[in-house]
Formats: C-alpha cells, sequence, structure tokens
C-alpha cells in the first residue's frame, strides 16, 4: 500500500521559508494527484494545494496564493510546497495525500492515502 512521508516542517520566523516535502515509499507517485493540508489546533483540516498527476494543474487556497508553490519530481517520488513569507496564521500539521487519477486534474479532497503530518511553526 502506498505510503507518504512528510518533512521539512518546523519552527520558523514570520516572513520565512520553509519548503515541505512529500515521499512515497516504494510505490512510483506518477499518476497520482497529490493535496497538501493542514489542520491548526481549534480549526478544521483545510486544503492548501494540490497537483495533478502530470503537474499540469495546481490550485491553492486563497489565504496562501502568492506565497506557497507545489511541484513535483516523479523521479525523485516526491512532491514539494515551497512556503514563503510565512504567516503566524500558517502553523498548523501539513499533511500531503495522494490518489491515483486516469485524468489530470486535482481536488480538494476525497484522498486516499495520507501522511502522517509535519508541524509547522511560525512564530517570533
Amino acid at each position: 500500500q502506498l505510503q507518504l512521508v512528510e518533512s521539512g516542517g518546523g519552527l520558523v520566523q514570520p516572513g520565512g521559508s520553509l519548503r515541505l516535502s512529500c515521499a512515497a515509499s516504494e510505490f512510483t507517485l506518477e499518476g497520482y494527484a497529490i493535496g497538501w493540508f493542514r489542520q491548526a489546533p481549534g480549526k478544521e483540516r483545510e486544503g492548501v494545494s494540490c497537483i495533478s498527476g502530470s503537474g499540469a494543474m495546481t490550485n491553492y487556497a486563497d489565504s496562501v496564493k502568492g506565497r506557497f508553490t507545489i511541484s513535483r519530481d516523479d523521479a525523485k517520488n516526491t512532491v514539494y510546497l515551497q512556503m514563503n513569507s510565512l504567516k503566524p496564521e500558517d502553523t498548523a500539521v501539513y499533511y500531503c495525500a495522494a490518489l491515483f487519477l486516469k485524468v489530470d486534474i486535482c481536488l480538494g479532497g476525497a484522498y486516499d492515502y495520507w501522511g502522517q503530518g509535519t508541524q509547522v511553526t511560525v512564530s517570533s
């Protein structure tokens, strides 16, 4: 079964940057749409970004547009979330998720496979 591992989280000052990675073990991510989600204390899980299997389609939540960039490197079996100009409200546990689709789109939900999450804390 496909397993996903997130990494790259940590403590960063407001205005700083982090790059999160979502790596698949054993199985290739080719053909999988990948979504990034986050959940802050006391809040519902929200979609942050997603990327289609080919990388042709990407989507971002309004709150992160212009600051976050999603990308994928299928040769490394990894999807990245580059986070710039971080704000305290970006503090959350970030999860990646995967869904195999024959159509080259990405979705806001309904993912089959989930990682364990990585903590991002934005604070002075």
